[in-house]
């Protein structure tokens, strides 16, 4: 595991942020963390990137522990924090530039190295142009790519999507694939649940500084209930007697039944409604979602 940590506890003040989390992340993959507001998620990041210590627990990335070796931390992972870390008033070939010089490239490498990440990141006719005249989504690409100038092993992603329209929240999440696919391992926080369920190959999802759930997106939707069917009645009193043929529960004019998700089993509740004459006015399927879990298993 490139990313672990153990019994992670932090306070501020009286108030406990972490009760105790346990994480591992498998090299190459993406981990989510979800959880509503002060579930700690943000906490989680500052510990791992050597911004926070601990109060108890251990953590450690690629083998080096947080808190007894942060340097060598810092060396093998980046930070993509809400904001993007971007200098206005320098050119988006600047800046990449300037970064790179900082982590010690050379000036040809990291000029070398910017050019490939501009282009990486369709930025190459914007290179030129003062970072402060970009778009808000051109501006979260740069500050990526930034972030990426000196090849990290582990990036931590804090919520890189907030604010950005759906056409650049597309294209971000495209590259976050791509850095993927070369054996990057990612660790994000977001409040977009389709965010997770596209990108996370685990999520983890925290309520009141504990995990509450973690696995697949898969995994979770089973937890909370299969799939259903939702049946449609014209009235009250059709649904009630299709519900008691059925025994499913009955709100209002709809009645809502567990399903395999087969044809089989939906042909045959239609048949079974069909033969006692409660024809149904509309029928539909519905897989729980992320939504779901998170609504399900948050306070």
């Amino acid at each position: 595991m490139i990313i672990e940590a153990t019994g992670l506890r932090k306070s501020y003040g009286t108030t406990e942020v972490l009760r105790g989390i346990d994480l591992d992340v498998q090299e190459g993959s993406v981990l989510a963390l979800l959880g509503p507001n002060g579930a700690g998620k943000t906490t989680i990041v500052r510990i791992l990137t050597t911004l926070t210590r601990p109060d108890a627990g251990k953590a450690a990335i690629a083998g080096y522990d947080v808190v007894r070796d942060p340097a060598k931390v810092r060396g093998v992972i980046s930070l993509t924090g809400q904001y993007a870390a971007v200098d206005d008033n320098q050119t988006g070939r600047e800046n990449l530039v300037m970064i790179g010089r900082l982590t010690h490239l050379g000036g040809t490498t990291a000029t070398k190295r910017a050019a490939e990440l501009l282009e990486r990141f369709e930025l190459t006719d914007a290179m030129n142009r003062r970072a402060k005249t970009y778009s808000g989504g051109m501006m979260r690409r740069l500050d990526l790519a930034m972030s990426l100038i000196a090849r990290p092993r582990v990036i931590f992603l804090d919520e890189p999507t907030t604010g950005l329209d759906p056409a650049s929240r597309l294209t971000m999440w495209d590259a976050i694939g791509e850095l993927v696919r070369d054996g990057t391992t990612i660790l994000l926080t977001t409040q977009y649940l389709d965010e997770a369920d596209r990108l996370a190959d685990r999520i983890v999802l925290l309520d009141d500084g504990r995990i509450t759930a973690s696995g697949t997106a898969d995994s979770l939707k089973t937890q909370v209930g299969g799939e259903r069917i939702e049946l449609y009645f014209d009235d009250e009193s059709t649904a009630a007697k299709a519900s008691d043929l059925l025994g499913g529960l009955t709100d209002g004019r709809v009645v809502n039944l567990p399903s395999d998700g087969s044809a089989a089993h939906l042909l045959h509740v239609l048949d079974l409604l069909r033969d006692h004459d409660l024809p149904p006015a509309r029928v539909s399927s519905h897989r729980p979602t992320l939504d779901d879990v998170f609504l399900t298993l948050t306070a």
